[in-house]
């Protein structure tokens, strides 16, 4: 079984006024099997959650922990995490001018389980996970997110997901700026991953849309740098109805 666990982590970012602290002590187990939805409002430090497991230097963590599996996760380098199992999907990925998708997946792979892939194999693989996700096989000799749709990142990265196959994955806003069909597709493949074996994700999303084919097992209402209310998936429905007024309200 793999479980990461947060506890009571509270995180700050340098401005020109000094440190602020946008985590405010978030608390919050995934174990495998589980599927979690985090909603809230902008700025309300969700994607802050993400980039911190995954090591952003960006965001300097000022208490609480993080493990996987017991391991201490915030004592770990970027790749570490990485190998130790943590999948991050970015809310906005980034262009790789000169690197092409084929090699840039099979760099993480090898990054990931310490040897490099058998070729023939490989290409096997990375083709079929590119066509269960719409991408044709001529996909893979493009720069990585250059030039791509939004779709297209997106599928791109859960073409990652099923190929590196962590233990955890953080998808921070996947269903950002996605068509309907894109949507489905997205979501067919967390599906396809959660599917394979007992696998945890950690969704954050600020709408009900993706949740209608992610069945979640628990949503958290996250406003103001933590979390304000649990639930299950009816909780996703009663905030697509009311909105997260009444819990900004509360935090002023």
């Amino acid at each position: 079984m793999s479980t990461l666990e947060i506890k009571d982590l509270h995180v700050a970012v340098d401005t020109e006024d000094g440190p602020k602290e946008i985590l405010t002590g978030v608390t919050l187990t995934i174990r495998d099997g589980e599927t979690h939805a985090i909603m809230g409002p902008n700025g309300s430090g969700k994607s802050t959650l993400a980039y911190s497991i995954a090591g952003h230097p960006k965001y300097t963590v000022t208490g609480g922990t993080v493990t996987l599996d017991g391991a201490d996760v915030l004592g770990m380098t970027v790749d570490e995490r990485a190998r130790a199992g943590l999948f991050l999907a970015m809310q906005y990925p980034v262009e790789v001018p000169g690197v092409s998708v084929a090699n840039f997946l099979r760099t993480a792979k090898t990054a990931v389980d310490g040897e490099a892939p058998k070729l023939r194999t490989w290409v096997k693989d990375v083709n079929a996970a590119l066509s269960r996700t719409g991408l044709d096989p001529a996909f893979s000799q493009r720069n990585v997110n250059e030039g791509f749709s939004g779709g297209e990142k997106k599928r791109h990265e859960i073409a990652q997901l099923e190929l590196l196959d962590p233990k955890v994955a953080v998808l921070d806003e996947t269903d950002s700026g996605l068509d309907i069909d894109a949507l489905k597709v997205v979501a067919e493949g967390v599906n396809r991953f959660k599917a394979a074996g007992d696998k945890g994700v950690l969704l954050i999303t600020h709408y009900t849309r993706i949740l209608r084919y992610i069945t979640p097992d628990y949503v958290h209402v996250f406003v103001a740098g933590r979390i304000a209310e649990e639930g299950g998936p009816e909780l996703a429905e009663q905030l697509e109805a009311e909105g997260y007024d009444k819990y900004v309200k509360a935090t002023l």
